[in-house]
């Protein structure tokens, strides 16, 4: 029986652990990597057209999944086209193994062709970035980046040079055990005791969540009926704690709507659940006393001042709190809540119904509010940083079962079509929806390529507004003329057609239901090329430009005028269940 290689046994290693696909582009470093794949059942090869298209994919599968995902880059400069992908991963808290194959050992330090140091150049976007230098450092070495990823819901990168892949592996390697899932985290009694005597002294008490609530929708909702609190949450919690919520008052932030903010900033007690919501200028700074519970203790007051730091998973830790609070018995200050926000959604949910069918360019709030009506209950949509993140805020209607994927916290264009790719090969038979802008589409055009070839049904929402909507918001928010902005664009569907995907353009209301349907039915990829109106950036006359610079404004006064979606139905039945005297 032949020796197995080290290649065979990374590839091994990975099948082992749960991973089956490695994304990315073959290259000589990793032909001995590629090969071992192709001889191994457990687990396949994705050939797509540009390694940072397959660092995005696994990082959309690490988040669907919980599961470690992995990609791999050939030497130099198709390992360096991974970084912003795992940047994304990384800071999305996405298990993910990226393999970094290196020049021949012999040659290192030498200036050989295409050489870099992948193990120096990845370690800002990851726990763990090592070299194996020899073939004795397998599996190790693989089982510490692998443990790292999982352990520290994060990237681990091994740099691999081609010659030693291809070496026979040490006789009788060990097979060492592999950490798969994270364990549940709780904090300590006195913690624990310590907020809830802060509870019980508030009168006022709000809830502001984040991607940190998931699978703890239930722990949240027990908790703010007990307490009578509001719930907020950033755009990363929306999907976890939107739904079912008869407590939601909306977002904050930069993209917020409804009284979140206002609950922020009007309660005695803020307390932060699995969030580390960057806008600290959202946050009330004085007045409101402030605890942050999460289960990564370096985000415990880094955005602001805490007059409690709990380390602890958001579910174990409300399942631990609950039952030692004092039920409120006052609704006051969660009904006013309540009214304010459905008034907040009140005032601007006409925006996008007045006269839609003849407006033309098309409203693209128009657009999200009919793709949210007609995508399946269980889509998953992943979504292009830009204005596409204002659409999918303000109109996707979470229930528990959809799914959201997007740069929320790295913001990197591009990020769509990519992460829809990792999406759909987890499940084909899954409505994976992109949610694309003209500019980032167009950036990583090349990998609608892998969707035809690979014959994944992922559906390519276009808004084309043929300019970078964000960026000329940003120039405005700045008071300078908008340049550099605008993008001259082809026939997106035509270019669809000629890929051999489905493709069809939509230049007029009247035509976007029944065109988005023919999409959304059809077996295979499939792009619409929707034309929208690059003017939908309209401000609201009461905010000053100041204030936008400094983002010091309340929620209720939206930087983007264009309505709410179907969240405004849920804000009136939330209102209509207040209870009457």
């Amino acid at each position: 029986m032949a020796k197995q290689t080290v290649a065979e046994q990374f590839v091994d290693t990975l099948a082992r652990t749960g991973v089956r696909r490695l994304y990315g582009v073959v290259g000589d470093s990793l032909n001995p990597v590629v090969d071992a794949i192709r001889r191994n059942a457990a687990i396949d090869w994705v050939q797509v057209r540009h390694e940072e298209a397959a660092a995005f994919a696994a990082g959309a599968e690490a988040q669907l999944t919980g599961q470690l995902a992995a990609c791999a880059g050939s030497c130099g400069p198709g390992n360096l086209h991974l970084i912003n992908g795992l940047y994304d991963a990384h800071r999305s808290m996405a298990p993910v193994l990226a393999l970094a194959s290196h020049i021949p050992s012999s040659e290192i330090g030498t200036g050989y062709f295409q050489e870099t140091h992948p193990d120096q150049l990845f370690r800002e976007c990851s726990h763990y970035s090592e070299l194996i230098s020899s073939e004795r450092q397998m599996p190790r070495v693989l089982q510490t980046a692998i443990q790292h990823a999982v352990g520290q819901q994060g990237v681990s990168v091994i740099a691999l040079p081609g010659d030693i892949a291809a070496r026979p592996a040490p006789e009788s390697p060990e097979e060492h055990a592999l950490v798969t899932a994270r364990p549940r985290v709780r904090p300590g009694d006195a913690e624990i005791d310590a907020l809830a005597r802060m509870v019980d002294d508030a009168e006022r008490v709000t809830l502001f969540c984040g991607s940190g609530t998931a699978g703890a929708h239930e722990e949240v909702m027990q908790f703010a009926e007990r307490v009578k609190s509001p719930v907020g949450h950033a755009l990363r919690g929306k999907e976890w704690i939107q739904y079912d919520n008869p407590y939601d008052v909306g977002m904050s932030g930069l993209l917020g709507y409804g009284a979140a903010y206002e609950a922020t900033h009007e309660c005695e007690l803020l307390i932060l659940l699995g969030t580390d919501f960057p806008y600290n200028a959202f946050l009330p700074q004085k007045d409101v006393r402030i605890v942050q519970v999460d289960v990564r203790p370096e985000h415990l007051g880094r955005r602001s001042t805490l007059d409690l730091a709990v380390w602890g998973d958001v579910r174990e830790t409300l399942r631990c709190l609950t039952p030692r609070v004092r039920a409120k018995n006052s609704r006051t200050f969660l009904d006013r809540m309540l009214k304010k926000h459905a008034d907040a959604l009140e005032g601007v949910v006409s925006a996008y119904t007045r006269k839609v069918e003849k407006h033309t360019p098309i409203h693209p709030e128009y657009v999200a509010s009919v793709l949210d009506e007609e995508a399946a209950d269980d889509a998953v949509f992943t979504v292009d940083t830009g204005m596409c993140n204002v659409w999918a805020a303000r109109y996707l209607t979470p229930n528990g079962r959809r799914r959201v994927i997007g740069s929320f916290t790295h913001g990197s264009m591009a990020n769509a079509m990519p992460q829809a790719i990792g999406a759909q090969f987890l499940d084909r038979g899954r409505q994976v929806v992109s949610m694309s802008g003209d500019g980032g589409f167009a950036m990583l055009m090349g990998d609608f390529l892998t969707l035809v070839q690979y014959g994944l049904p992922v559906k390519v929402v276009l808004f084309n507004n043929s300019s970078l909507g964000m960026v000329e918001l940003e120039m405005m928010v700045d008071g300078m003329p908008s340049y550099g902005t605008t993008n001259r664009n082809p026939d997106f569907a035509a270019l669809a057609q000629a890929a051999g995907a489905y493709g069809v353009r939509v230049e007029k209301p009247k035509q976007l239901r029944g065109a988005l349907r023919d999409v959304l039915r059809h077996e295979g990829p499939a792009l619409i090329d929707i034309v929208t109106d690059p003017n939908a950036l309209s401000l609201p006359p009461k905010i000053t430009r100041e204030q936008l610079s400094g983002f010091a404004l309340s929620a209720s006064k939206t930087v983007l005028d264009g309505g709410v979606g179907r969240m405004v139905q849920m804000a009136r039945s939330n209102l209509r269940n207040i209870p009457r005297p």
